[in-house]
């Protein structure tokens, strides 16, 4: 039997610190919730507002894969590994802490905000070596469409990561449905809404609303108004 698991924008963990502002799907540094430690492999979906000028200062990670895509505006990226990125919207960011990196992430912009979602996903391999990648996406092929953004696998489309998970894209224009197949039936989808209005099985969302599906199969998704939104595919157990 399917199991639901919907999470409104607004019960979301909630943190300011001025410069930041993020929102916690899952347990997250202040935020604790035993209810909302991950759904399967996915541990964590922050949605981060950072100020001009402002960031995170580097810091370590180990045995995480860490996905950033940018929303709005411009994210720098440096590491351990002497990688030094800019990324914005359109860019997807991954990075394999595996045996431990370092990293700092900083608005490119003195004066413009940045609005980029941090997910984190539990690895299938520990202790790999650490990796750095970011591709960009053709949001145009997003249209109506699930476009692959990740997957398990170097040669296909998007970024990969040590996972079973793939990460698809879409933006639906109102009233426009799709069945969403399942790469493995073992998996669970979880789908976040960036903007506009979904109903998902009879479940309705808003923006920044998630929705955790386990047990379901295909899954039908329409558009209520335009909608763009992020499905991520990951085992359960």
């Amino acid at each position: 039997m399917a199991k639901f698991f919907y999470h409104p924008a607004d019960s979301r963990g909630h943190a300011d610190h001025g410069w930041l502002k993020s929102n916690h799907t899952f347990s997250f540094a202040g935020y604790m919730n035993s209810e909302r430690m991950n759904f399967g492999a996915l541990r964590v979906l922050n949605d981060d507002f950072v100020e001009g000028g402002m960031g995170f200062g580097r810091h370590p990670h180990s045995n995480m894969e860490i996905v950033s895509i940018p929303l709005e505006g411009e994210l720098a990226h440096n590491d351990s590994m002497g990688t030094g990125s800019v990324i914005k919207k359109g860019d997807i960011q991954v990075m394999s802490a595996g045996t431990g990196i370092e990293h700092s992430e900083y608005n490119n912009s003195e004066s413009e905000p940045v609005k980029f979602l941090q997910i984190w996903v539990i690895p299938n391999k520990q202790n790999v070596e650490p990796r750095y990648d970011q591709k960009s996406i053709d949001f145009e092929a997003a249209k109506n469409n699930f476009l692959q953004i990740l997957s398990p696998d170097p040669d296909d489309e998007g970024v990969w990561i040590h996972q079973n998970a793939w990460f698809h894209i879409a933006e639906f224009d109102a009233g426009f449905a799709r069945q969403y197949v399942m790469k493995d039936p073992e998996n669970g989808l979880y789908i976040f809404v960036l903007n506009g209005e979904l109903n998902v099985e009879g479940q309705n969302m808003n923006s920044k609303d998630g929705l955790g599906i386990a047990g379901a199969g295909d899954i039908k998704i329409q558009a209520v108004t335009k909608a763009e939104f992020l499905l991520m595919e990951v085992p359960i157990q």
